[in-house]
């Protein structure tokens, strides 16, 4: 399977892939429900993109922005770094075998993968080396030569790194479907106690505000054959890359507050697509190794949380903090929300506007416009109704009335 790439090259890529830990920026386990939580052993996540990889090669299977699965390669150029993250396998001064490949050597490997059929997409990171700006700079590299001298035209994922100038975020989202700067801590205040070399305000949060800027300043990327800077891509790159960020739960006292006040943001000001929340996990020899292991149920309470105020209209306020900041882990958010607002006054389903039934539990986006789509046809009387039409029916049962009765309660035929 190997016969066209060396030996050398193959054994980088297998050093390159150990001690990498799941970065879910490919819609990996997110949308899990609590019967399939990762467990919680599965390691924190590097600051630059290290993932947990199925196959000692780097390949995983990762679901697209538009659902479609695909093997990706997820990879870095060199695991040196020089940064000293306290949680990071690849921190500098750990005890760790190093590797590295160069830009056209990456882009070499990934193609021969690539026309193998062992991939479809690339994901790349790396750790730092002389600085962000040079580090950008190899990445850049990389992505450039897969679209101009391979004409890759399949799914890119770069890393911007800590550090990054304007300009190397605008090209990566030139070249890149997605770009992902992680924050790791919603905060400087948390970040300084896990990465104490990286500047939340200077050098993180900066690229992402840059990213949004980009978006709005030209709306729509200029096409090929106008002239500009661009003519060389694929007519299908008419759209900036869309931007993601990561957090690691767990490792620094931050709250569940801190947290979601900082993907609101994100969200709201910065339209990001997604934030990523990873478990702490301790790795030995490092600073923070001596800490237990973070609860991967709360990180799954932290992505419902994050879904209802990006795509649900809830606010800040909608959920149900303790007194500390915390999410409850024994209950789901919105059926917290749901219990505390709807058990006494439900929600008429034929009836309700989009925000209302987005408010039920078990009726999401694509629930709700199944339902507004139903009503023009017709009333919906039973939960059979909402069944055929797709919605999920396990939990709304409290929540709504159908035609003026509570499911399963029905007014007598006659009076």
């Amino acid at each position: 399977m190997f016969y066209t790439f060396g030996m050398e090259t193959v054994a980088k890529l297998t050093l390159l892939a150990e001690q990498m830990h799941l970065e879910p920026a490919e819609e990996v386990n997110t949308h899990a429900g609590p019967g399939l939580l990762p467990a919680p052993g599965r390691g924190t996540p590097p600051p630059c993109g290290l993932p947990e990889q199925h196959g000692n090669l780097g390949i995983t299977r990762a679901v697209m922005p538009g659902g479609k699965t695909i093997p990706l390669l997820k990879t870095l150029l060199t695991s040196a770094c020089e940064r000293d993250c306290y949680y990071c396998p690849f921190r500098a001064g750990r005890s760790y075998r190093r590797t590295t490949l160069q830009p056209a050597e990456m882009a070499q490997v990934f193609m021969d993968m690539h026309r193998a059929g062992m991939v479809e997409g690339l994901f790349l990171s790396s750790g730092i080396i002389k600085g962000g700006v040079a580090t950008q700079d190899r990445l850049l590299a990389t992505a450039e030569i897969l679209r101009q001298q391979h004409q890759f035209n399949g799914y890119l994922h770069l890393k911007i790194m800590p550090g990054a100038e304007r300009a190397q975020v605008e090209r990566a989202m030139q070249l890149a479907d997605r770009i992902s700067v992680n924050l790791e801590a919603p905060n400087d205040r948390r970040l300084a106690l896990l990465a104490p070399k990286k500047q939340f305000l200077t050098e993180l949060l900066p690229p992402l505000q840059w990213a949004e800027a980009i978006r709005q300043a030209q709306p729509e990327r200029p096409r090929p054959g106008r002239g500009t800077a661009t003519a060389h891509l694929p007519a299908w790159k008419r759209n900036w890359a869309s931007t993601v960020t990561q957090f690691v739960v767990g490792a620094v006292g931050e709250s569940d507050l801190e947290l979601l006040t900082t993907a609101a943001y994100l969200h709201q000001q910065l339209h990001l697509r997604r934030t990523y929340y990873s478990t702490f996990s301790p790795v030995p020899d490092t600073p923070l190794e001596h800490l237990p292991a973070g609860s991967p149920l709360r990180e799954y309470r932290l992505y419902q949380s994050s879904f209802l105020l990006r795509d649900y209209g809830f606010d800040l306020e909608d959920m149900p903090f303790d007194p500390a900041g915390n999410l409850p882990l024994a209950l789901d958010p919105k059926v917290a929300w749901a219990k505390a607002n709807l058990a006494e006054q439900p929600v008429e389903v034929n009836r309700a506007g989009r925000e209302e039934l987005l408010r039920v539990p078990g009726i999401g986006p694509k629930g709700a416009d199944a339902i507004l789509a139903a009503r023009r046809r017709g009333t919906l009387r039973q939960v059979k109704d909402l069944q055929a039409i797709g919605v999920v029916t396990t939990r709304l049962a409290p929540f709504v009335l159908l035609d003026g009765s509570r499911p399963g309660v029905q007014l007598p035929l006659f009076t």
